[in-house]
């Protein structure tokens, strides 16, 4: 059972949009011998988009709308990789997606640097003390100065950097990568499919002025020495408690640096590790099963309108056709056909150990943050929905078509895109979301997956936040005053629409007991 899940490697792909992730992932795949060519994601004249962008909405767009989940065997490893979405407003999946891994890999754009969406990311990885390694991309591309790149990564991630790989020029300059960790060369060829050749060179002898020309050589040699000189040297030690952050710089696109990157990720990266619950924290190696439900995506399959609940599993092996207990329903359940994934094609699985993401078959029987167990009552923790700061009544604009409507919301809320309230003043069902791009996803999905049409309305509000109170009569007194601003969430909780921050302040001084939260986990 070690063995199993000591060859486990579990890790997501974080960036801001446009840095070149679902590249990244394509050509790892590549390496994994999961995909013979990689779908060229900007090429119209090649029209396959990426494996891991398999809704409509994402190969129209070309961005990423949900975190896809791959698996492939490399070398002796099992790899689990999660592809994120990079849009600021599908963050809360990515949040989500953070908790099922065991580590990250950044993608930054060596011209632009470190962007906006990187920095709450790291944030998220740096509460979580996650391992981070970092692929500066695009340096077939004009770039910034490696040294400055490197400042710019300690001072906005707050993390320490060591170079692993360093590039030879950039643009139409870049002649390879040298190999700091193995200590060879490899040469750029620009070549979408074909991988680059490696020459084993001794940085002081004439064999590099041959390669490279002796100007480059000199810098090279140069740049090294300085690098020995500013950074220790690489402890794993380090990485794997979140202090470290190795670097590699290469081309996704051109398939350049992707190989050096995976061979060091296969070693340096942590296998499965301890998850914390409300009750005790669950290790990988215990003998029974544990997992937990980070993530729900419907219509997979367009053939067939069936939700996939995502379970993580924590600890032990998981078995297809064994009772399994619900801990929130209270009662045991059996999966008879539960799949693994490499974006939307699934295979169904007999067995799954600690650190594998597996696909249930759901009919509203999970939610985001279930557990399952042999029987233990476990609750795990920190999976949060945000309070929404964008709403909108939604309208039925085909009155034949109610009951697809109605499901559809059912689904789609149920996957955690966005909320749904339902106003106690005047009963009509309002939508929050983190941001404007999943209103056009929801109505673009209702009519392509659902085959119903939804029309917005407008409603200007500031934030939802849900209240509690030790004191009934206060919170009666509440309601009755903020009658017309009261909704109830999917659970039945009370929620307050605060329509401008002041109302909010007033609200939170005029009423002392009553607490208000900005996320559903209290």
């Amino acid at each position: 059972m070690n063995q199993e899940i000591e060859r486990r490697r579990t890790f997501a792909i974080i960036a801001h949009p446009d840095a070149g992730k679902t590249s990244l992932t394509e050509k790892l795949l590549l390496f994994g011998g999961q995909i013979q060519v990689a779908g060229a994601v900007k090429s119209n004249k090649i029209k396959k988009t990426a494996t891991s962008d398999w809704m409509d909405i994402e190969k129209q767009r070309g961005i990423s709308v949900t975190t896809s989940v791959m698996e492939f065997d490399y070398r002796d490893y099992k790899i689990n990789i999660l592809d994120t979405p990079g849009h600021q407003d599908f963050a809360e999946d990515t949040y989500r997606t953070l908790t099922a891994v065991d580590s990250v890999i950044i993608v930054v754009d060596g011209a632009k640097g470190v962007e906006t969406q990187t920095r709450k990311l790291m944030e998220v990885c740096r509460m979580r003390n996650t391992p981070v390694i970092i692929f500066v991309n695009k340096m077939d591309r004009e770039a910034k100065d490696p040294f400055d790149l490197l400042d710019e990564l300690e001072e906005e991630l707050r993390i320490h950097v060591r170079p692993l790989t360093w590039p030879i020029e950039s643009g139409e300059r870049f002649k390879g990568v040298y190999n700091l960790y193995e200590h060879n060369l490899n040469l750029f060829q620009p070549s979408k499919q074909v991988v680059a050749e490696k020459v084993a060179v001794d940085v002081n002898t004439e064999e590099l002025d041959r390669q490279i020309g002796s100007t480059l050589a000199d810098k090279l040699r140069g740049e090294l020495e300085l690098l020995e000189g500013v950074y220790p040297e690489f402890e794993t030690t380090e990485y794997l408690k979140g202090e470290l952050a190795p670097v590699f710089f290469g081309s996704a696109l051109n398939n350049f640096g992707v190989e050096e990157l995976l061979n060091t990720f296969v070693e340096i990266a942590p296998s499965p590790r301890p998850t914390k619950t409300e009750e005790r924290e669950v290790k990988p190696d215990e003998e029974k099963f544990t997992g937990f439900i980070f993530k729900i995506t419907a219509n997979i399959d367009p053939n067939h309108r069936s939700c996939i609940a995502f379970c993580k599993v924590c600890s032990g092996k998981f078995s297809r056709n064994t009772p399994y207990y619900h801990v929130r329903h209270d009662k045991t359940m059996r999966f008879s056909s539960p799949t693994q994934f490499m974006a939307q094609r699934k295979t169904t699985v007999d067995e799954a150990w600690a650190g594998d993401i597996i696909g249930l078959p759901d009919n509203g029987t999970f939610k985001i943050g279930d557990t399952l167990t042999e029987g233990e009552k476990l609750h795990f923790r920190g999976i949060p929905s945000f309070s929404p700061e964008m709403f909108k009544y939604i309208e039925n604009a085909d009155p034949m078509k109610q009951k697809q409507l109605a499901k559809g919301i059912d689904q789609l809320m149920d996957e955690g895109v966005a909320q749904l309230f339902v106003n106690q003043f005047n009963g009509r069902k309002l939508i929050g979301t983190v941001g404007q791009l999943q209103f056009e996803v929801i109505q673009y999905r209702l009519e392509n997956e659902y085959n119903a049409k939804c029309r917005w309305e407008p409603v200007s509000l500031y934030k939802a936040c849900w209240i509690e109170s030790d004191d009934p009569a206060e919170l009666e007194a509440f309601k009755k005053r903020k009658y017309q601003y009261m909704a109830k969430d999917r659970e039945g909780r009370d929620v307050f629409l605060a329509d401008s921050g002041y109302v909010l302040q007033m609200a939170q001084s005029d009423f002392e007991h009553i607490r208000f939260h900005f996320t559903s986990e209290f």
